[in-house]
């Protein structure tokens, strides 16, 4: 390895370390609750080093947001190479048991995310343009996989024909999002009033979803 080669790796390992440094604490602490200072005692630099590589805690926490959807697009990338969608209806519904499992297994990625989608935080003012773009990248990955299912839903003849798929598509992510954080801040309520939980809801809006995108059956 040569000299440049091995600077350039270095200089990767101590962005990492800094990520890692703010993973922790926003996961633990809370965004809000964590300084610039705290970052970058807990990664040992200085304060100095770490705007070296970061301008702001908003860029810090795109970062994070970004390792979630990558690990979140390899979930639903493994889902599909594992077994093979029967219908485009059946890819579609995977990919919300892959959300749902991400929501489980990865709380605080899966909360971060949905902060963001959500607009409790907005960073566009503080975040350089190639931080946004790798998670409005991201993103669109997962929206590009529900454009390929509808289109071949409509195709095979299961999906109706007079929707729009990239319209459609956001549709359901916009709604998917909603009824995430709806189970996520209102889970007592549900429980207390509706006598039911906030993975019955999520269940119950997944098939209303698919339901609204489907051909009807002759006889329903």
């Amino acid at each position: 390895m040569g000299l440049s080669e091995r600077k350039q790796k270095e200089k990767e390992m101590r962005r990492n370390d800094i990520i890692d440094a703010a993973e922790k604490l926003f996961f633990d602490k809370g965004y809000d609750s964590t300084t610039i200072d705290d970052v970058a005692k807990t990664a040992e630099f200085s304060k100095r080093t770490v705007y070296v590589y970061f301008n702001s805690k908003e860029q810090l926490y795109f970062e994070i947001m970004l390792r979630g959807y990558k690990l979140l697009n390899r979930m639903m990338a493994d889902e599909f190479q594992r077994d093979a969608p029967r219908s485009a209806l059946d890819g579609i519904r995977r990919i919300g048991d892959a959300l749902y499992r991400f929501s489980r297994e990865y709380p605080n990625y899966f909360n971060a995310i949905l902060e963001y989608e959500n607009g409790e935080r907005d960073f566009d003012k503080s975040v350089p343009d190639r931080s946004r773009e790798e998670c409005y990248e991201q993103g669109e990955i997962v929206l590009g996989h529900l454009v390929r299912l509808l289109n071949q839903g409509m195709e095979e003849g299961t999906v109706r024909p007079d929707i729009d798929a990239a319209g459609t598509a956001l549709v359901l992510w916009a709604c998917t999002v909603g009824v995430f954080k709806t189970a996520r801040t209102k889970a007592r309520y549900i429980g207390h009033y509706h006598n039911s939980s906030a993975d019955r809801l999520i269940a119950d809006a997944f098939d209303l979803l698919i339901r609204s995108i489907r051909v009807t059956p002759e006889g329903e």
